[in-house]
């Protein structure tokens, strides 16, 4: 093995290793957690939790750029063995493009952030229908995603129809 070669997990490790991926996604060192959920995928490439944990050490990285960090975690989501995660996880990468977007404060951001706001929700719908009993994540994020809506202005349509209705008295 050369020095600059990938050294595998072993079996034994994934538990413990999964533990550290989401205790450095808390820290917010998404690029350790993102490393690690690569090891336990090299390990176990079918490891549901590492799948999902990845999935969201990429968005939160979305800041730093979206687009392969957006089509792998879209990637991930579609993998996922159940059609409530995929659904529900869907909804999170569209919140979180949404977020990352309004977040650069560069001029329209908000106007570039609703509609995916608005894509995330309607996946969080879907997700509503599907969810098990007492599972009301789903609701959770619409509900996220409803208040930093009305809380900011400037986060609607690019065309909002009070911006092109013609005003009366003019």
């Amino acid at each position: 093995m050369t020095p600059h070669e990938i050294k595998p997990l072993t079996s034994a490790a994934i538990g413990n290793a999964l533990d550290k991926a989401n205790r450095y996604r808390l820290l917010n060192e998404p690029g350790v957690s993102e490393s690690i959920c690569r090891d336990i995928l090299l390990a176990d490439a079918s490891h549901t939790e590492a799948q999902k944990v990845l999935l969201l050490s990429l968005t939160d990285m979305f800041v730093r750029g979206l687009t392969k960090r957006f089509d792998e975690a879209i990637a991930l989501a579609k993998s996922l063995p159940d059609s409530y995660e995929q659904v529900y996880y869907i909804g999170i990468i569209y919140e979180r493009r949404a977020k990352a977007h309004y977040r650069s404060g560069t001029p329209g951001c908000g106007a570039l952030a609703y509609p995916w706001f608005e894509k995330a929700m309607t996946k969080f719908a879907e997700a509503e229908e599907l969810r098990s009993e007492g599972n009301d994540d789903a609701l959770l994020r619409w509900n996220n995603c409803v208040r930093r809506i009305q809380a900011n202005d400037n986060l609607r349509p690019e065309h909002a129809p009070e911006d092109i209705a013609p005003q009366l008295g003019e």
